[in-house]
């Protein structure tokens, strides 16, 4: 806001009024840069945000956006499944996102009776082509398009191999829950056995179950690059769990977000969802680079960056072990 509109707006309204106009400018944009020192901006998108009191949830056309399954709206959140078995519910935006560069952070809440590795068996966020589909991941369809971000917070695979007797090893040890990203394209499958391992883009261990304070994810799509980090120890602090360039996105997808509980079970909760926009100054060489339209989605050198992801998540679970090793020596 420059000199002259300030002081049209002064002259124009009352002090009440633009105090509180301010205050919204203020909330709604803001500017920062990147780790790549891109200048940016950020305004909020609140037709594909979803906060209380909730008054955009309903069946009605007008709504933007729908509940499926055992979802329900409270004043406190939008719970997707209560601590049952057997459940499965979600939320989705009515309205495709036609933005080119965007960032989503995720309010979100995982408690429960269960004791750890108890429970399950975790919720998901979405940004994909297909909507309001049940299916067994997470609570949505298998075989997606898109992009899919997962808190997983049962551990299939190493509950199967005990069974068989079998042990992992330290080098592929993992910490539950655990957050992981998936971009699909129609035709791949997430392998709910092996906890999507053979599909994942990367992730981190991220200890989310019922705890005392706010638990946040904040996913960022700008300029092909998808960034994930999480807000979890009630410190204020973005956490990093991913980075990967060459992510290839459509436009015009569906925001939403999903549970679901088998014998296990938890109560998943989404407080809020906050779309931004982001306004992102690109020179001429990427405007070339990023001007063919993406129709389906794709992520570059996806056998160098499991390679790479594979590395990160035993190093990051080499270290949760060694904590906790240490936390009870």
């Amino acid at each position: 806001m420059n000199i002259l509109s300030d002081i049209f707006l002064r002259q124009t309204m009352t002090p009440k009024t633009y105090w509180t106009f301010v205050i919204i400018l203020i909330t709604t944009c803001r500017s920062f840069a990147d780790d790549d020192n891109h200048e940016m901006e950020e305004f909020l998108k609140r037709e594909h945000s979803l906060s209380k009191p909730y008054q955009g949830v309903g069946s009605s056309s007008s709504s933007h956006w729908e509940l499926m399954g055992d979802a329900m709206v409270t004043t406190e959140q939008v719970r997707l499944t209560t601590d049952m078995q057997s459940k499965q519910g979600a939320v989705w935006s009515r309205i495709p996102c036609h933005l080119r560069d965007w960032e989503l952070q995720v309010h979100f809440k995982i408690h429960g009776q269960g004791k750890k590795n108890l429970n399950g068996d975790g919720l998901a966020i979405w940004y994909t082509k297909e909507r309001m589909q049940k299916g067994p991941v997470f609570g949505n369809q298998d075989l997606f398009t898109g992009l899919g971000v997962f808190v997983d917070t049962y551990p299939n695979e190493e509950k199967h191999l005990e069974a068989q007797k079998t042990r992992y090893t330290t080098r592929t040890q993992r910490i539950f829950p655990f957050v992981l990203a998936m971009v699909g394209n129609g035709s791949i499958s997430y392998d709910h056995e092996r906890d999507g391992r053979p599909t994942e883009l990367g992730g981190c261990n991220a200890m989310v179950r019922n705890l005392n304070h706010d638990t946040f994810i904040f996913i960022r799509y700008v300029r092909r690059r998808l960034t994930i980090m999480i807000d979890i120890d009630g410190q204020h602090e973005w956490r990093d769990c991913l980075d990967i360039p060459g992510v290839r996105l459509p436009q015009g997808y569906y925001f939403g977000a999903s549970a679901v509980t088998g014998d296990l079970s938890d109560n998943h909760d989404v407080v809020s969802l906050k779309l931004y926009q982001l306004t992102v100054l690109r020179s001429e060489t990427e405007e070339k680079e990023e001007e063919d339209e993406i129709t389906l989605p794709s992520v570059d050198n996806m056998d160098l960056l499991k390679s790479k992801a594979h590395y990160l998540s035993q190093t990051y679970t080499s270290l949760a072990l060694l904590y906790s090793n240490n936390s009870y020596s």
